[in-house]
């Protein structure tokens, strides 16, 4: 077992943690909100740990992150992740071919020709996806 480890929260801050609970923000915040609600309510990081089913070291490292960075903290930061190699106008510019030309295309036939007229190499099962997301897979095989 390690050290103790235990935030303290103003009324003001306890106020907004708990109202993330019914926010429209992602479970990871939520979880993390709660995390940090529990611990300054007496909670052991041992036995927060067994209740999220998380280790004790993840406990931690939310509870030293909100002791060094505060709320803002609990969003993701930007740039993680891959980046798209498309954007919204490639995609427009498929979906006017799509309308604007008698032809059927098959996903591979579109992946060419975004290629070709955009210069833009997507995968043909990746662009069926993005196409079949935003519902535009009219004529597409």
């Amino acid at each position: 077992m390690g050290a103790r480890l235990r935030v303290f929260l103003t009324s003001e801050q306890n106020k907004t943690l708990l109202n993330l609970r019914t926010a429209d923000v992602p479970q990871k915040v939520k979880d993390r909100a709660e995390v940090i609600r529990l611990n300054a309510h007496g909670w052991y990081v041992e036995k927060i740990a067994d209740h999220f089913n998380w280790t004790s070291q993840t406990v931690r490292e939310v509870l030293h992150k909100w002791q060094e960075l505060g709320i803002e903290w609990l969003w993701e930061l930007p740039g993680r992740g891959g980046k798209p190699k498309w954007t919204e106008v490639d995609i427009v510019f498929l979906e006017e071919c799509l309308k604007k030309e008698p032809r059927t295309y098959n996903s591979f036939q579109l992946a060419q020709k975004l290629e070709s007229d955009r210069q833009i190499k997507l995968s043909p099962d990746r662009l069926r996806r993005v196409l079949k997301k935003r519902g535009s897979f009219g004529n597409v095989l």
